[in-house]
Parts: structure tokens; sequence; C-alpha cells
């Protein structure tokens, strides 16, 4: 199904002028390479850093592969046009992408509260990319040179491709590609696209000719003819998008009395054949348009059910929808990347460092990042807060071993203070390389939403042997001591392959291992589309049971999401005293982040559950914390061990008639008022200010010694029940700078890991659109951001 591959396309003209040693960020730069003029310029909202795990550099990088001179506008000032001039105007076209991560994720807090760092800007700066950065940087190039054309892509674009809830307004917007007035819009790991559209335009073609490009979206004034239409703009009662005969129609005249000119040989015609009507090369599915989504909840989560089944890329279907008088055409997703093409895009020239314009600044993102390799991309879990699947797909995409290793050694060679240790192989996930359909042709027809979920799929195969192997041969790299895995593993797979638990226990973890069982209640796990915790003990045991037999102390950091649509007060309730069972402090509490097009984001907007069919009447009506106020107490529950939060927590249960866990008793929650305990807090404890007001570390037991001070407890403090309860501060930020496993995970048009984990982390993206890992919830596709929509 592929026509042509990334790298078999013959080369531009401009290939003469060799390999950069950076792409040019200055006029300067461009002089000193010899070129008058770029035929590509990549605007970005994030420093410019040499790096796979960059989305820019990805993509730059791609394009100079394919001949073409590309040029690096980074974190432009967007006050006037003048930024956008500094390096003239482009042959081809302008790509805009407002980076690794969403522009608003990257800028606001779960509580829409104005972050003020940045870990992809130098220094950790905030500010210095504006809200909707997409939106602005199309508006100013068009200002700069109105006749060029504008190509959008990286998850923030890729996430709003359609009609989309937007969190921060409240509101329905309409698709960024209208809102930015651009010419094509790239979504996904939009490598193929890329490659494609600037061949194409480098031979005259218009963007008006590129309507049926897998992986992209544009405008249309009207369907093209050869298209069939199934008309999904409604609940309940679809029309026909192929009229069938009546079976019951009569004959309005008699054979034997129609005239002699009736019977006569009829007029030669053309033959039309028609399409099959679910033929993905002939249908289209038609969604409500954006002005009757923006005043109907209920029809919203219809359409995000209807566009979620059209995301396989060899069964989808095109989508369409109206924005006024024009239509809005989405192309079926993208063609995964081969092994041969991964291999490829990752043995680009990096010089694997920030440009050298930024001098000593540090760059947070790239500091977590740059000894960690990308092994894979795309996630088959489906998790409903998770956009990952929206964005980098339901299909493993995966690199060959040799490829890994080349770039361990590159590593070794090339970053400045490598000191051994590789902090990271993995991806969105770390233990999905090389795993998916056993079925080739069920692969190709499956819509389902998630291969392991309401449990693994029986073609799904999971023998990690693959995984295994590149770890063992990883470890036997010349110069590499210690190679750690720090992408979260999927632990519902992972215990399906005990081997597959013992290696990386015995070599791979560092004292903390992060897992991601997100609640503990059936019904909110299953809004989810995660596994039950019977999953969860059982990795436990193993992970305990090879931790023991390799003489480790090794502790699990179980992450979990306060506020997720579904989830009650009760649920939040249970999963607290779960907690305080357990032993676990919370330290990084994630509060649901509605990004665009995930599943749950669905669910807050509308209220109701678009996993199963939508309805107006005798719908799945959803609980959905909403107001600062009560998702206060959603994450309040979760750090029931905060002393902060104790007033909080006691009204809410004497509000829901749980007085009975307020006391010193074992089985209570936290301690009356005016307790012992609480009079013993110390004066800067009670205002969580200096090292009390710290995050601390991780998730983790109250008793645990922190593996960071040689096994020294931190400060003590007492929690409601009166047991000890190791207060360990200096925790990683929840924000973007978390590691989530894509991170949704949100990518761009790279590859990018520093995830958004969704919450106060970030949540939604985990790699990024162009090769790079997504953050959960809106990162761009590179290394450095692990979105996870939450």
């Amino acid at each position: 199904m592929i026509t042509k591959k990334i790298n078999e396309y013959p080369k531009y003209w401009a290939e003469c002028y060799g390999v950069a040693p950076f792409l040019p960020t200055s006029r300067a730069e461009m002089d000193a390479l010899g070129w008058d003029s770029c035929d590509i310029i990549i605007v970005t909202g994030d420093a410019y850093v040499d790096h796979p795990s960059f989305g820019m550099a990805v993509i730059g990088r791609l394009l100079e592969s394919q001949g073409f001179r590309v040029g690096i506008i980074a974190q432009p000032e967007w006050d006037n046009k003048d930024a956008f001039m500094a390096l003239g105007q482009p042959n081809l076209f302008f790509g805009i992408t407002a980076g690794n991560m969403d522009s608003m994720i990257n800028r606001y807090t779960a509580d829409r509260k104005l972050r003020h760092d940045d870990a992809y800007t130098p220094n950790n700066e905030g500010g210095k990319r504006p809200d909707r950065a997409v939106l602005v940087y199309s508006q100013r190039c068009r200002e700069a040179y109105k006749e060029t054309p504008i190509v959008l892509g990286g998850i923030e674009a890729s996430l709003r491709r359609l009609t989309h809830y937007d969190y921060w307004s409240d509101k329905v917007r309409r698709s960024v590609i209208v809102d930015a007035k651009a010419d094509i819009l790239l979504f996904g790991n939009a490598e193929r696209a890329l490659v494609e559209v600037a061949h194409r335009l480098a031979k005259g073609d218009s963007v008006d000719e590129m309507k049926n490009i897998a992986g992209t979206a544009v405008m249309l004034k009207e369907i093209p003819e050869r298209f069939r239409e199934i008309d999904s703009s409604r609940i309940e009662k679809p029309g026909r998008a192929m009229p069938m005969p009546n079976p019951y129609a009569t004959e309005e005249e008699c054979k034997t009395k129609q005239s002699d000119d009736a019977k006569a040989e009829p007029a030669a015609k053309p033959i039309v054949v028609t399409a099959s009507r679910h033929d993905p090369k002939n249908t289209v599915v038609r969604l409500p348009s954006y002005e009757k989504l923006r005043n109907d909840r209920i029809l919203y989560a219809h359409a995000s059910r209807v566009m979620h089944l059209e995301a396989n890329p060899y069964s989808a279907r095109a989508l369409v929808q109206k924005h006024g008088d024009r239509e809005l055409w989405v192309n079926t997703p993208p063609i995964p990347l081969t092994t041969e093409e991964m291999d490829f895009v990752f043995g680009l020239p990096f010089a694997r460092v920030p440009h050298p314009s930024y001098g000593k600044a540090k760059i947070p993102a790239y500091d977590m990042i740059k000894t960690s390799i990308n092994i894979m991309r795309g996630c088959f879990g489906g998790c409903s807060f998770c956009s990952i699947t929206e964005h980098e797909g339901r299909i493993i995409q995966n690199r060959s071993e040799d490829s890994i290793i080349s770039e361990m050694e590159d590593i070794r060679d090339k970053v400045p203070g490598f000191t051994g240790t590789i902090s990271d192989l993995g991806g969105p996930t770390a233990n999905m390389y090389r795993l998916g359909c056993s079925d080739p042709k069920a692969e190709i027809n499956c819509r389902r939403p998630s291969c392991v979920f309401p449990k693994i799929c029986e073609k799904l195969n999971t023998d990690h042997k693959h995984t295994i192997d590149l770890y063992r041969r990883a470890r036997q790299v010349k110069g590499v001591k210690k190679v750690m895995i720090a992408s979260g593993v999927r632990y519902d797979l992972a215990i399906e392959s005990p081997e597959y638990v013992k290696e990386l226990v015995t070599h791979h973890v560092g004292g903390y291992l992060k897992i991601a069982p997100e609640h503990t209640e059936k019904g909110t796990l299953d809004l989810m589309m995660k596994p039950g915790m019977g999953s969860y003990d059982r990795f436990k045991n193993l992970f305990e049971k090879y931790s023991k037999e390799a003489g480790k102390k090794q502790y699990l950091i179980p992450y979990f999401i306060s506020a997720h649509p579904g989830s009650t007060n009760d649920d939040m309730l249970n999963l607290a005293l779960w907690l305080k069972k357990n032993e676990f402090e919370c330290d990084q509490v994630q509060n649901f982040y509605p990004s665009p097009m995930c599943n749950a984001t669905s669910m807050y907007h509308s209220e109701t559950n678009p996993l199963k069919r939508v309805k107006y009447k005798k719908r799945e009506e959803l609980f959905v914390a909403k107001g600062e106020r009560q998702r206060r107490v959603h994450k309040a529950l979760l750090r029931y061990h905060d002393p902060s939060n104790w007033p909080l927590i006691r009204e809410t249960l004497i509000n829901m008639g749980k007085k009975h866990l307020i006391g010193n008793r074992d089985n209570c929650l936290v301690p009356e008022e005016g307790s012992e305990q609480e009079e013993q807090l110390t004066p800067a404890q009670r205002r969580q200010s200096g090292r009390h007001g710290a995050k601390r570390f991780a998730t983790k037991h109250p008793n645990q010694p922190d593996i960071r001070k040689d096994g020294k407890r931190g400060n003590q403090s007492r929690n409601g029940n009166g047991n000890g309860n190791g207060n360990a501060n200096g925790s990683k930020r929840g924000g973007q700078n978390a590691k989530n496993g894509n991170g949704g995970n949100q990518s761009q048009s790279g590859n990018g890991r520093p995830s958004q984990r969704q919450g106060e982390q970030s949540q939604g993206q985990r790699k990024s659109p162009n090769g790079s890992r997504p953050n959960r919830n809106g990162s761009q596709g590179s290394k450095p951001s692990r979105s996870r929509a939450r």
C-alpha cells in the first residue's frame, strides 16, 4: 500500500550544498553555508535542539536529506512580523509547529493557572511562546509573505484537526486549519506526507491539487465526485448514503402498452461503476458540522465516537465536516513507517546538542532525554485519557536493533559529559517493541480502539523476546555501563512474559520503576480503558520476587489520576483508602487534563460515555468533576497525607456521610480537627512552606528509604493515622518535564519526549507526529515529552 518510501525520492537540486552542521537560524549562518535563500522554513515554539527527540530537528533533517535547504525560526517574538522575515521568504513553504508540546498545556496547569517555566526553553524560562502558537505563528507568516503556502504540523495541529472541545475557553472550537487560514495540515507521524508535499510543491504542483494524501487535512468547496458519503451527522436517524430501491414499487405503465419509441434501442451511455459503500478509497464519512457541535454536547460525543472508529490507516475512511459553507476534508491516517524507514529517520546526521547560539544555557527537556533513545512509536493501549493513539496510531513502528545500537554508540561519542548511562530505551510505552497483531488480515480490518482492553486480544503477539534480546545486546555496547528503562511499563503485557519482568528488574531498574494503574475502581478503570487491579497485583508480586532474587531493594512508583470523568467522590475515597492501606503517599498527583481529541475529553465535555453507542435518550450519563472546588476535592483525597488537605477532606467526608473515617483509628483517613497529630505540626508544616511545601520525589511508602540519599530516610511527619511517614522532599515537577510514556500523552511533527503527563504533570500526548514521542497529551512527538492527554 506504500507507493514510495521516504528514502526513495529523487533528491532536490539543492542537495549539492551538502549537510549543514546545524540548520541555519540566521542570515549569517545561511551566508556561511553559501545559501541565498531557504527552500523551507520551520517555525517552532521550542528552542532548536538538533536531536531526534525534538520534532523540528527530525523534520528539518528529513527535508535536508531530500535535498532541500531548511532554515529554523525558533521561539520568535510574535508581536510583529519582523522575526518571521529573518531568513527571507522560503521558496516552497513555511512549516508551522507549536513545538513538542501543545502550547496551551505547556503554558497552563490542569487548573488553568499560568506556568512560569518552560522545559523547552533555555534556562527553563516561561513566556517564550504565545497561547495557541500555531494560530499566532501562521498569522505572522501570512503577514510577512502573503503568497507563501503554510503547512501546519506537530501535536497541537494534529489534535485540533477537527472541530474540538477547548478546555481553556470551555467551548467547542473550529478546526485549527480554519482559524489559522493555512493551506494544508499534516497530522500524526507526518514524515511520509511531508516528503510528498515538499517534492510536489518543488515540481510546481499547487496545494489545491493535494487533496488525497494520507495524513493530511485540507479545506474544499465540495466533496470529490468519486466519493460516496455515509451520513453520520445525526444520532439514531442516520440518512442513507446509498438509497436502496423500493421493493414495493409498481410500474406506472404496463410494459405491453409502452410506445414503440420506448422499445427502441437506448442511446449509448458511459458505464458508471458504483463503489462499494465501505471501500475506504471511495467512501467518506460525514461528521456533524461545527455549527451543530458547538451547541450540542451529546452530538459532540457521537462525533468523537465516529472519529475514533476511523483510526486504522489501512481501512479507515476519510472524514468530512462542514465549517460554514466549506468542507473540512480529513484524509485517512498516515501509513506507518517500515523498520527500514524508521532506521533512515533516526540515522540522519543529528548533532545531538542544542544550537550553539544558546551558549551554556540549560534546556531542561534536552537534559532529560539527551542520553535516552526512542526504539518505537505508537501505542495500542487506547487509554481514553491519552491522545497517543490519535496522534501516533495504534500500530507499533519499530526500529531495528542495529539502528538502536548505532544510536547508543553515537550518544557515547557525541554527547558532552556522557557518563556511561543510557537513561532510557523506550517510547510511549517501554514494552511494546515489536509487539503487534499476529494476523495481518485482521490487523488491516480491525476497528477496535484497544488491543488490550477489556482483555488482551487473542491475536496480539505478547512475546517480549525481541525486547529481551535488545536489552541484552545493549548492555554489551563498549563504553556503556548501565542501561535504564524510564518509560512507563505496561504491566498487563509484562505479566504475559515473566522472563521480561525478570530481565527488567534484574538489570534495568535504578531503584524505582514507574507504572500507571491510574485508579483502583472498576467503573473508572473501564472508562479509562485500563486493566483491573488484579494485573497490578500480579506484576507487583513478580517485581518483588525478582528484586529479591537479584538482591536489590527496589520500589514501584504507581501513578494515579484524580478527577477523571466518571470518577465519583466515592471512587476517589476508595482510592485514597487503598493508598493508605498499602502505605502509599502520592506526591505526583495528576488532575485530569482534558486535551483535544481524546475520548476522556469528550466524556468531560458531554458528560456521557462515547465508548458506547451515544443516544439522546437512555444514554449513560457520567459524573464529571468540574469546577475548581470539586477538582480540588478529588486531588486532596489522593494526597490524604498532606495536612493542608485535611480541612477540605473532613468537610467532604461529613457531606458524604462518612464521618466515621475522621479520627485516629487505623481505618480512618484523616485525624480530627485539633487532634494531637495536628497539634504536633510545626508552623512551617502547616503553611507547607520551605522544604515542607516542596513536592516530594514520587509516590512512595512512608517508611521507604530514599535511594537518592543512600538509603537514609527523609524528614518525618505524621499523617492522619498517627503513622510516621517519610517526608523526603524534592520531587520532580509534575508538569511537562515529567516523562510519561508519550506520555501522551501529545506528537507533533517530530519526536519529543519530555512529555506531558495528563494532570498536574501534563496529560495526553506521548510521542510526536513526526517521529518523536508524543506526549500523551499534546506534546510534539519528540522524546522530551510524553504527554498523556488526561
